[in-house]
């Protein structure tokens, strides 16, 4: 009997290695990657800047991260194809921003749906780059 058991054990770990050797490759995820990391950074190219505030978005297979409103964010970023310079608006011509220099510099990094990101864009204050950004949920943290 003992001799049966231990045969019949070492056939089911041979049909396993045997098994294991054959297997394909397979997918390790439906959805391409998408997976950013956004800053707020007070300066500009010329200088080192001093980040103020960031968040981590994530859009597949559903909205996370550390970002206010996933959802909103990934919505904006979609309807524009990942496309960050569209997620630029021309400045409300009502909303009257002084004329000093303090860059804001804000960028994405990461990958979205599978592509490489590397987003860098420099405001000549805080509130011209509100008035851009007009409200956008990406940037809205």
């Amino acid at each position: 009997m003992r001799h049966r058991i231990a045969a019949v054990s070492s056939a089911a770990l041979l049909c396993l290695i045997g098994a294991s050797g054959t297997a394909t490759a397979q997918p390790v995820g439906l959805y391409a990657p998408s997976a950013l990391v956004f800053t707020v950074a007070q300066g500009d190219d010329e200088a080192p800047s001093t980040v103020v505030r960031a968040s981590t978005l994530s859009c597949a297979p559903a909205a996370a991260g550390t970002h206010p409103d996933p959802e909103a964010a990934c919505a904006a970023l979609v309807s524009t194809g990942g496309a960050l310079d569209r997620l630029l608006a021309s400045p409300d011509p009502d909303r009257a921003c002084p004329m000093h220099y303090a860059p804001v510099t804000v960028t994405a990094d990461g990958v979205w749906q599978g592509s490489r990101v590397a987003w860098k864009y420099t405001f000549s204050n805080g509130c011209v780059m509100s008035a851009t950004l007009n409200g956008n949920a990406v940037f809205a943290f």
